[in-house]
């Protein structure tokens, strides 16, 4: 009776929860179909989502492999030209560790002679003493080697020396040299002499505190003035500076053709010259000696732009607002350009950016060359900026081929030692001699705090590439002016200029700078503390 009393009541509490369950299962399934429906909407929003994420993945993963395959064909053409240049070097250095056998040579070996001092050993004839071999080898003549060879003499206490057979080397000293060069390029360009390596000692070489003096060997014939347009006080000076030239010096003038035909209203300026086609202004570092600007910063800015090569010396006068770059006064100019054309004067190479867009090189085809705009010389500097955009600019920088850093912010800056008092001075970069060889690398307003500007050396190449996944597109402007359009893929190249201008100084190279910073900029200018009294003791 207890066991069917007990199945009764297991068979009823099961009864009852099958009951139960399908009473759920029903509800559920009448009242929340609408959950279930929402549930399903997300479901697919979650599938849509990650589908994008993969396409975006995906193109990713296509641009990687662009940019992996661009830096392959780059490492193996550098690897190509390194490999050609170890090649030349290592054939050199063979010949000149292969020089004539002095001990199987016909001519006469060359013994130095010395005269004993102050009861030393004379380095000749002694006993037992040293004594250089000179040996006529194209070898020891060429430039940067160093070597050095000492053989002992083991002859006899009579001083006999006649038996070179037992004379034996010992201890040669290794010979090297140094080389010049640029991304893994033998370049004769940027050798400074700056070191010496005299004798297997490598040591700095003297420096000059005046740095560069201009010596004429002839006096200046031509010059050429370059006025600040739409100004009567520059045109007034301009006119009594020719009269001068003409009269007292006997010079000849070239005018811009706007100065020209502003002052042609008097016969006397007939007989000015000036350049009125293209090809004139590009040989016009041939004709003229000497380039006198009137005006401010932006005029010297003017003449730099006009000379692709070669500049002639620059001489400025100040007739502008801030004036970094017009050391000399207007009020002056007779005793300034007395002083100039008698010479020697000291100047200041101001370098110039070499700078050009490659239109997007990554899709060009093998064998042909990329798409290249013309070529702009900056002596300021280039800025490469978001524009009228609101987003951010996405630039790629790579030096000498090397991926440097991604600029996420209003742009960058490469600028000049020059420019570094101008718009990268604003961007918060540092200000920089105009002497010391460097590129600023500034960035303009970066979205990382942790972007600090830099300076590399002056003989990088900088690339500045817009990405083809870029949000937005980049403007790019030479010295405020020539603003150009980059789009995604397109490149800014830019290095160092081989030709700089060389401004005249009124003093010297490093006080005018600094002068032009106190004066022009009031740098750390302020009241003076007021003294407290006496320290009573």
């Amino acid at each position: 009776m207890e066991q069917d009393g007990g199945k009764h009541q297991n068979g009823w509490i099961h009864s009852c929860s099958q009951r139960s369950v399908e009473e759920h299962l029903q509800e559920t399934t009448i009242g929340d179909g609408g959950t279930h429906l929402v549930e399903f909407s997300n479901a697919m929003r979650a599938v849509e989502k990650a589908l994008r994420q993969v396409a975006a993945s995906k193109g990713r993963a296509q641009d990687e492999a662009a940019e992996w395959k661009r830096k392959y064909e780059m490492e193996r053409l550098r690897a190509a030209s390194l490999e050609q240049e170890q090649q030349v070097l290592e054939q050199e250095l063979e010949q000149c560790r292969s020089p004539p056998d002095p001990w199987t040579s016909d001519e006469p070996l060359e013994l130095e002679k010395a005269d004993t001092e102050n009861g030393e050993r004379s380095p000749v004839g002694s006993a037992n003493g040293w004594f250089p071999l000179h040996v006529n080898s194209d070898c020891c003549k060429r430039e940067g080697i160093c070597s050095q060879q000492l053989l002992r003499s083991h002859s006899s206490s009579s001083g006999n020396i006649s038996l070179l057979s037992e004379v034996q080397p010992v201890a040669e000293k290794a010979s090297f040299r140094l080389v010049w060069g640029c991304a893994g390029k033998v370049s004769p360009r940027h050798k400074h002499d700056v070191v010496s390596f005299e004798c297997g000692n490598i040591s700095t070489a003297s420096r000059s505190s005046k740095q560069i003096t201009l010596v004429w060997d002839s006096p200046p014939q031509t010059v050429l003035i370059i006025s600040k347009p739409n100004s009567p006080t520059c045109t007034a000076l301009c006119k009594e500076m020719i009269r001068w030239l003409r009269e007292e010096k006997g010079v000849g003038v070239y005018l811009e053709p706007p100065m020209k035909k502003e002052i042609l209203a008097e016969d006397y300026f007939n007989c000015v010259k000036s350049c009125e086609t293209e090809e004139e202004v590009l040989q016009l570092h041939t004709k003229v000696d000497l380039v006198i600007t009137l005006g401010g910063d932006g005029t010297v800015l003017w003449a730099a732009s006009m000379f692709k090569g070669p500049v002639p010396p620059v001489v400025s006068f100040s007739m502008g607002s801030l004036g970094f770059m017009t050391p000399f006064q207007s009020d002056r100019y007779k005793e300034c350009l007395q002083t100039l054309i008698k010479g020697p004067v000291y100047i200041t190479l101001r370098h110039r950016l070499h700078c050009q867009i490659l239109r997007n090189p990554d899709k060009v085809k093998e064998g042909e060359d990329p798409c290249e705009s013309e070529v702009h010389l900056v002596l300021n500097e280039v800025a490469i900026h978001r524009g009228m955009s609101s987003n951010l600019s996405n630039l790629e920088c790579y030096c000498d081929g090397n991926f440097v850093t991604s600029v996420q912010g209003d742009g960058l800056i490469l600028s000049t030692p020059s420019g570094s008092t101008a718009y990268s001075l604003a961007a918060g970069g540092s200000m920089v001699h105009p002497q010391v060889p460097g590129i600023l690398f500034t960035p303009i307003c970066p979205h990382s705090l942790s972007f600090r500007p830099l300076i590399l050396p002056e003989y990088v190449t900088i690339r500045v590439q817009v990405p083809h996944e870029s949000r937005g597109q980049a403007w790019v402007s030479f010295d405020g002016k020539d603003r150009e359009q980059l789009s995604g893929g397109d490149a800014l190249i830019c290095r160092m200029a081989a030709w700089p201008v060389p401004a005249a100084c009124e003093q010297e190279s490093t006080t005018d700078f600094l002068r032009s910073v106190r004066e022009g900029l009031h740098w750390n200018l302020r009241k003076r503390q007021l003294s407290d009294g006496p320290i009573s003791t």
